[in-house]
């Protein structure tokens, strides 16, 4: 009796392992073997958007995973191919993981972004903006994940006050201005579920939207009018990412 007991258990877990019950890969600070690649866009109602991670809702990372070597190697992962890529900001969501995870820099000699600074290196945990500017910039957002799209131009908040957590865990608060706005904004979007293409009503392309940066013709980082789409417009001061 025992023994059937046995064997029955057996087969019955054999069975759960062939029918896919096993943790979702995007949900875990797992590295693939084949390492992690950018995601791109998918429009709206087409296939496969309900199955990517750009679109799925990103859980917090959780007390006992803080200061591990797994969510180091994870941020530094992520940091690389950012760096690679040329960004100057990164979601874990991008990377195909359902993580609430985001990393903004802006280098000086950045060949993206060279006219609007320097970004000092920082890492957001589990982040949620509690206070909001009442103006707002335009900005003609370009994205790691719309490789080959057009820029769109949409309104951030001129700055934001966050909460978050560092990587040992600890309650960082801040305020951030300028570019870092838009940028910390263009991250926390992704982890809202989407990308810029997903709001914008006006695009360019790279050529001409430099062309007529250069000579003038369209405003860039200016005061913007209620008229132009907020990146975040459906964001609820405070709110957990989790609970959006």
């Amino acid at each position: 009796m025992i023994r059937n007991h046995f064997i029955f258990t057996i087969l019955f877990m054999t069975a759960l392992s062939q029918t896919g019950c096993s943790a979702d890969e995007s949900l875990t600070l797992e590295i693939p073997k084949e390492g992690l690649k950018v995601v791109q866009h998918i429009p709206k109602d087409s296939l496969g958007r309900d199955q990517n991670a750009l679109y799925l809702t990103p859980r917090r990372i959780a007390q006992n995973e803080f200061n591990s070597a797994e969510l180091n190697t994870f941020i530094d992962t992520m940091y690389a191919i950012m760096l690679r890529e040329e960004g100057v900001g990164i979601a874990a969501n991008q990377l195909g993981k359902r993580l609430q995870i985001f990393i903004i820099e802006a280098m000086v000699d950045n060949p993206r972004y060279k006219v609007l600074g320097s970004v000092t290196n920082q890492v957001f945990i589990n982040p949620k903006i509690i206070k909001v500017s009442s103006e707002r910039k335009n900005f003609w957002h370009g994205c790691l994940s719309a490789d080959g799209e057009e820029r769109g131009n949409v309104a951030t908040f001129e700055w934001i006050e966050y909460e978050c957590q560092n990587q040992k865990g600890e309650v960082q608060r801040g305020k951030l201005e300028g570019f870092a706005s838009v940028i910390f904004q263009h991250e926390f979007r992704h982890l809202m579920n989407g990308t810029y293409l997903d709001h914008a009503k006006h695009f360019l392309t790279k050529d001409e939207l430099d062309h007529k940066l250069e000579t003038g013709e369209v405003p860039f980082f200016e005061l913007a009018n209620d008229t132009l789409p907020l990146l975040i417009e459906d964001y609820q001061l405070g709110k957990n990412l989790e609970d959006y």
